[in-house]
């Protein structure tokens, strides 16, 4: 199935069901960088286990994550000059509907209010990536997402460890698959310099918030639905890891 670029520009403007602005719901900053504010605090009690601010501001990353991930998963799928670099875009499509679908299932039973569109620094990574072509795009988006991916895995992780939130839990376990399969993906693609990965995972600019922080939606507006693909076929559990370890023959 095509997909057009006015196809993955609208991922970030349409959608259905709705929820509405609160406060509470929101977070203040949300991006590669952490949030301010004690993010142990607890913000609400649910029938699922405390909520804390953490808790929160992982769920509402979740969602912005596949705003921009999710559309540059189509482009891969569509410009990628190899199959490497079409089957890491067929993971991210499958990967960020997944979570998307549990981000939006549980987000109203945590009174937890949704982005419809990522950040600004988000949606500048899907614009310098659509502006290559070739090889050129290969590599620049495999950059750009494995950075992203390597900053995001020990968030996924302490999150897991510390939630006392079942329901953050359960977005946490899947969460850790679908990062693991992506990282293990982009790094089949051949393209991932790791040098270069490493440096800026450690060294990421810091950004006025604005930039790391999705648009609130409008109240009332409908929350954007990623589409599931189950036709493409791609489990994102339990990737294997690349390159694969060698194995050794049986001794008598």
């Amino acid at each position: 199935m095509p997909f057009s670029r006015a196809t993955v520009g609208s991922v970030f403007v349409f959608g259905a069901m709705g929820l509405t602005l609160t406060a509470l719901a929101y977070p203040a900053m949300v991006g590669v960088e952490k949030t301010a504010g004690d993010q142990s605090r607890i913000i609400a009690n649910t029938q699922w286990g405390p909520l804390t601010e953490a808790d929160r501001d992982f769920v509402v990353k979740v969602r912005a994550a596949g705003l921009w991930e999710y559309p540059l998963g189509l482009m891969a799928m569509e410009r990628g000059t190899t199959e490497e670099m079409k089957e890491a875009g067929k993971h991210l499509v499958v990967g960020h509907g997944g979570l998307d679908e549990l981000c939006r299932r549980i987000a109203p039973q945590l009174n937890i209010t949704l982005p419809n569109q990522a950040s600004p620094q988000q949606q500048q990574f899907v614009a310098t990536v659509d502006a290559e072509n070739g090889r050129s795009f290969d590599s620049t988006a495999v950059q750009i997402m494995r950075v992203t991916h390597g900053q995001i895995f020990p968030v996924v992780a302490k999150v897991r460890a510390n939630t006392r939130n079942t329901l953050v839990r359960q977005l946490a376990d899947l969460a850790n698959d679908t990062v693991l399969d992506h990282i293990t993906v982009l790094e089949k693609t051949g393209l991932v310099n790791h040098e270069q990965v490493n440096f800026q995972q450690a060294t990421s600019p810091k950004l006025p918030k604005a930039q790391l922080t999705p648009p609130p939606p409008q109240p009332g507006a409908p929350v954007l639905a990623l589409t599931p693909r189950p036709d493409l076929g791609i489990d994102t559990a339990g990737p294997t890891p690349s390159p694969s370890a060698t194995s050794r023959e049986p001794t008598d």
